[in-house]
């Protein structure tokens, strides 16, 4: 199954006109998988991911997504990211269709870096814009740009592994909008660093999401995170393998991460999330599997520090 078989060149005038704040705009969006299982009659096996998802996202917002593992997160970055090529549905970046777009429109940023190690802080913002052919002059204006805008002047010049982890994914950070992409792309980009770290990561998110006004599509495993960061949360189900509900996030910008408003949208994912493995657990009732969801019993009123999110294992019975 191809994208490119069913979309059509360009949305009509119509269209065009109606949703020319819109800078990505999915359409049956539909995902599988095929396993084969030798048990002696050969059986193909269709695993379906995406089931004809539909999510409009206009120029500057900044949408969060959350939901269990295996609810299709990651799979549905990877197609908007153009790594992933084998679906059906429409996906328009700027009312054009994406294979009319370039890779640079939407750049990814990874959980782990992605980094470089042999080259310095520098070099590695540089190395898309060399790719880019961006004269020297230029690449050099930019690149000091978005080291500034990091907050990372004092680090230009040293390498890799002299910087600690939440600096490493704001190098990441500013590689990626040195580029000028229509279209930020995070796949749980602080899910390895620790409390403090993140949180300081959030402000430094919000402060150059309102800078640069730039359109952030960011995949968590973290309520609390989709909630502080998000003008929109979308839960995802594995059960309905698209999505189950849209929260918006009625805060202010510039926001605090702190805001009262926010533990309390937080909450209110978390009990519509308590079902969500229903189905796989009613499926599964002979075998004894795990699936990654988190206490969600779990309540901030205990602690200050306390995250509700779906990344920790739970007993399916």
């Amino acid at each position: 199954m191809s994208s490119s078989k069913s979309q059509s060149n360009k949305l009509s005038n119509n269209e065009e006109e109606a949703e020319d704040k819109l800078m990505l705009r999915l359409r049956n969006i539909y995902k599988e998988y095929s396993s084969s299982q030798d048990n002696g009659n050969h059986l193909l096996l269709n695993h379906i991911v995406l089931n004809n998802l539909n999510l409009d996202i206009k120029e500057g917002e900044f949408v969060t997504i959350v939901g269990p593992s295996g609810c299709g997160k990651s799979t549905l970055l990877n197609i908007l990211a153009g790594m992933d090529k084998s679906y059906n549905g429409e996906v328009y970046i700027d009312s054009k269709p994406i294979k009319e777009s370039p890779y640079s429109d939407r750049i990814v940023v990874f959980q782990e870096g992605a980094l470089f190690p042999w080259l310095t802080v520098y070099q590695n913002i540089e190395f898309g814009l060399k790719i880019s052919k961006v004269p020297k002059d230029k690449r050099r204006k930019t690149i000091l740009h978005f080291i500034d805008l990091v907050q990372l002047s004092n680090f230009t010049d040293a390498f890799i592994h002299q910087l600690s982890g939440g600096m490493k994914q704001r190098v990441a950070i500013a590689r990626a909008l040195a580029l000028n992409p229509k279209i930020l792309l995070m796949d749980e980009p602080f899910a390895a660093l620790d409390v403090q770290t993140r949180k300081m990561l959030y402000t430094e998110v919000l402060k150059i999401h309102q800078e640069t006004n730039k359109t952030i599509l960011f995949v968590t495993h973290n309520i609390n995170e989709a909630v502080a960061l998000g003008d929109r949360v979308i839960v995802m189900s594995p059960k309905l393998k698209n999505i189950k509900k849209e929260f918006i996030v009625d805060i202010p910008r510039p926001r605090k991460i702190d805001h009262p408003l926010i533990e309390s949208i937080t909450k209110e994912i978390v009990a519509e999330s308590e079902d969500l493995f229903t189905t796989i657990n009613n499926n599964n009732n002979n075998n004894k599997q795990e699936a990654t969801f988190n206490d969600l019993s779990s309540s901030s009123s205990s602690s200050k520090e306390a995250e509700h999110n779906f990344a920790t294992p739970l007993r399916l019975q």
